[in-house]
């Protein structure tokens, strides 16, 4: 995918909460790029830190500090000095004070420290979960980056993931417009494909769990996919093109989960990947239509889902997280 040809050298970029799953590929792609990177963790000689050290480039360009979103001075002293701020630090539960706190109030922090550092931009990891969740919406209606969540029926639901998405990705926007920071905001769908860091995360167990034998059906529910490399990449391209604006739908293609296990059992048919669905009663959901039309605007160009589902399988593999099942 073609990328702005910027100089890079000598730019300083912070990565909130660094050693996640998106955040791992954003570092590795930014030290590539010829980034320096501050890289926030909780805990800067915990071990699952050590994949970010062995990243090319990172004995050069990479620090990790310690800082924590609620800290306000923590995340001040990071990204001080900084040219940009990617916001990928969230967490993600279903328990509503977990989010509200880091999500929201982490947020705050973040772009209040950007614009007190008068970053260039500040590009906030946002999520589909805060463009689609919309009951009202008509099938036939395509979900583009105009969209957003309802939060009640997020609330009526408990759908606290989507809803502290949504209520954060709007406090970002509030708070960079009374700053006169400029923020621009990637909302990727489900996000799979190579892991760096040493755990499995919630967007991989989705996968995981249709191999190791501990479902018997899989759901009737659609899912849009999208590779992690991709999703990195795109953070890169809007922080790196003067005219990005505005929000980005970051997504590949949509699946229902039993074109999910047909492809897994394609692929790798050694594994015991579900061949009948839950819910055999109601008719097969279709999934939302969605518009990445402004990422292909900017050049983007994307992994075929099908490849996203083999490299995280043969990630999982290589990680000791997935073995082949023992012969009877």
């Amino acid at each position: 995918m073609p990328i702005n040809n910027s100089p890079v050298v000598g730019q300083t970029v912070c990565v909130t909460g660094a050693a996640g799953f998106i955040a791992s590929w954003l570092v590795k792609l930014l030290l590539e790029r010829g980034y320096t990177v501050i890289g926030t963790v909780r805990n800067p000689d915990d071990q699952k830190n050590a994949h970010l050290r062995e990243l090319e480039g990172a004995k050069e360009r990479l620090t990790l500090c310690k800082a924590d979103l609620l800290d306000y001075d923590s995340l001040k002293k990071a990204i001080n000095e900084c040219d940009g701020v990617f916001h990928t630090a969230c967490p993600v539960t279903d328990d509503p004070e977990q989010v509200m706190g880091p999500a929201v109030i982490g947020t705050k922090n973040v772009i209040n420290a950007a614009a007190e550092a008068k970053v260039r931009r500040v590009v906030f990891t946002s999520s589909i979960g805060a463009v689609h969740m919309d009951p009202n919406r008509s099938s036939d209606a395509v979900v583009d980056e105009s969209c957003w969540s309802d939060l009640e029926f997020c609330k009526n639901t408990k759908n606290w993931y989507c809803y502290g998405k949504a209520v954060a990705e709007k406090a970002a926007w509030d708070i960079a417009k009374e700053k006169g920071v400029d923020l621009v905001v990637v909302n990727p769908v489900l996000v799979v494909g190579p892991l760096l860091q040493p755990t499995v995360n919630a967007s991989i167990i989705h996968i995981l769990k249709y191999l190791n034998g501990l479902v018997k059906t899989y759901a009737n529910a659609a899912q849009a996919y999208v590779h992690v490399k991709d999703v990195a990449l795109a953070h890169i391209l809007v922080f790196e093109t003067p005219s990005a604006y505005g929000r980005y739908i970051c997504a590949e293609r949509a699946l229902h989960r039993c074109e999910v296990v047909e492809i897994l059992a394609k692929f790798f048919p050694e594994y015991p990947t579900p061949t009948k669905c839950s819910d055999e009663k109601n008719p097969r959901k279709e999934h939302y239509k969605f518009s990445v039309k402004k990422l292909k605007d900017l050049g983007m160009e994307f992994i075929p889902v099908k490849q996203c589902l083999y490299e995280t399988v043969k990630s999982l593999q290589k990680g000791g997280h997935l073995f082949l099942p023992t012969m009877p």
